[in-house]
């Protein structure tokens, strides 16, 4: 069975066997070489995070918490907000390319890519429903769709789409403490959240600024519990 690699459009092949039928589920989409330069989280990493430790100096760890993430916690405004961030993989420049790809250039089909991966993550969390992380919608005409609903709805899962983003610049243009000192820009738009288990979906964790801004605003409207899913640890 033959097809392209979604990344590098290199020929796809896979051994017909008793093995290749019993895995059908598992079909890879990508070749090994991209597959190779995909960095799996693995190790010991932040509590709450997901941060590798050993991509960090020693003094800017404190226990099973990175220093960032101490921070957070120690401000009363921000303390216990994201329970557990799940980073599938290292934001190295392989990956950084993809999702510069997938969020700019309207790559769509590169949602794909993750969703055996995503799926078998969010085996491991308790949750009752998946939130992506809204774009506002001037974004959304931009770029043609939101990136954390095609991976959740890749993955074939269902997303709730609890809150709405009001339009401003762009994150990627943002210095790290102007992400942190982001206003508030979300809005809680689906009222049965009480009681809900959620878990918040996007594409990258850099400061935590922004799942924590949308955490913020779900906790406020009764939600139980907010992890997060993402697919790089910045």
């Amino acid at each position: 069975m033959s097809s392209l690699c979604l990344l590098c459009s290199c020929s796809l092949t896979e051994p017909i066997g008793w093995r290749s039928l019993f895995t059908l589920h598992k079909t890879n989409v990508i070749c090994r070489t991209c597959q190779e330069q995909l960095e799996e989280i693995s190790g010991e990493t932040c509590g709450i995070c997901n941060r590798l430790f050993n991509m960090i100096d020693d003094q800017f760890r404190h226990g099973d918490l990175c220093y960032d993430c101490v921070r957070w916690e120690t401000d009363a405004k921000w303390s216990g907000l994201i329970e557990r961030n799940h980073s599938l993989f290292v934001y190295n420049d392989f990956l950084k390319e993809v999702l510069m790809r997938f969020k700019f250039r309207g790559d769509y089909i590169i949602s794909k890519v993750f969703c055996q991966k995503i799926i078998e993550t969010l085996n491991d969390i308790s949750y009752d429903i998946l939130v992506p992380i809204p774009l506002s919608e001037e974004r959304l005409y931009e770029r043609g769709f939101n990136q954390a609903e095609a991976l959740i709805q890749e993955a074939g899962l269902k997303s709730v789409n609890a809150l709405t983003r009001i339009h401003t610049e762009k994150q990627s243009k943002k210095s790290r403490m102007e992400r942190i000192h982001l206003e508030q820009v979300f809005r809680v738009t689906e009222p049965q959240i009480k009681e809900k288990r959620i878990v918040l979906v996007d594409d990258i964790y850099t400061t935590g600024s922004t799942l924590r801004h949308a955490a913020k605003m779900l906790k406020e409207a009764g939600a139980k519990s907010v992890s997060s899913l993402t697919v790089a640890r910045g």
